[in-house]
């Protein structure tokens, strides 16, 4: 018995080829092939375990898909706000660009770019937008395991076996949290590195032990550091960066 069809844009997604919408422009264009044969009918299905391949061109489309890193400061929030908050996007101007860079900023580098893994309002550090699905995926998707780094600092008491908490134990609406590095850096700042990232995860986690953040930056995603990237400033992405 043969396996029930899915949509091929599904599918692409899935194999983390591209996001369903760029696999939407891909078909469109006829720049899928599915075991060697063009697909360029909107909503065609295929078997699953299809070969799939893009044309050249749909390749050299992806590599043109913008990503850039932003040191968010407080104060800004992630994605579309409500009428009284700025949205972190604003900081991405041409006087904003920091460093050398071959790639100056043009209006289409920020064509549906979306932010990928918010920040809160009340914290800073390392924020990372793209128009490309598949960065996307990686960092949010369900099944991601790329780790994020936090600079969190806190006051309060922890005993070590609340610090053993913080690393594995803890639940969030009711679910149990992943297992997390958590260490002291010095007597009032601790290191999270998380591989998932619920809303206000490390506040929350922090009070369930008695702790009151006072300050949280992240400073990694993945491979992708902040490094000495000022405060406001941001950049693209470089060729030789990966998440992983």
């Amino acid at each position: 018995m043969s396996e029930e069809k899915v949509r091929l844009s599904k599918l692409m997604a899935e194999r983390g080829i591209c996001s369903r919408r760029e696999a939407d422009e891909y078909i469109a264009q006829g720049l899928v092939l599915v075991n060697g044969e063009k697909i360029d009918q909107l909503g065609t299905k295929v078997d699953p375990n299809v070969k799939i391949t893009l044309e050249a061109q749909a390749l050299k489309q992806q590599k043109r898909l913008a990503t850039i890193i932003l040191n968010k400061p407080i104060g800004y929030v992630s994605a579309q706000p409500e009428p009284q908050y700025t949205p972190a996007i604003r900081l991405l101007t041409v006087e904003n660009q920091f460093g050398p860079s071959k790639t100056k900023l043009k209006p289409e580098h920020l064509k549906g770019i979306a932010v990928a893994g918010r920040l809160d309002i009340d914290s800073q550090g390392l924020l990372l937008f793209t128009q490309d699905g598949r960065i996307a995926k990686k960092i949010i998707g369900e099944e991601s395991k790329v780790e994020k780094e936090y600079i969190v600092r806190v006051e309060g008491k922890l005993p070590p076996d609340q610090l053993k908490l913080l690393r594995h134990g803890l639940s969030l609406d009711g679910k149990a949290l992943k297992p997390a590095i958590v260490e002291w850096i010095n007597e009032d700042q601790l290191r999270f590195i998380l591989k998932e990232g619920k809303k206000r995860q490390i506040r929350r986690m922090c009070e369930a032990v008695g702790l009151r953040v006072t300050g949280l930056k992240r400073v990694r995603i993945g491979k992708i550091r902040l490094g000495q990237l000022p405060e406001g400033k941001w950049r693209f992405l470089e060729d030789d960066e990966t998440l992983d």
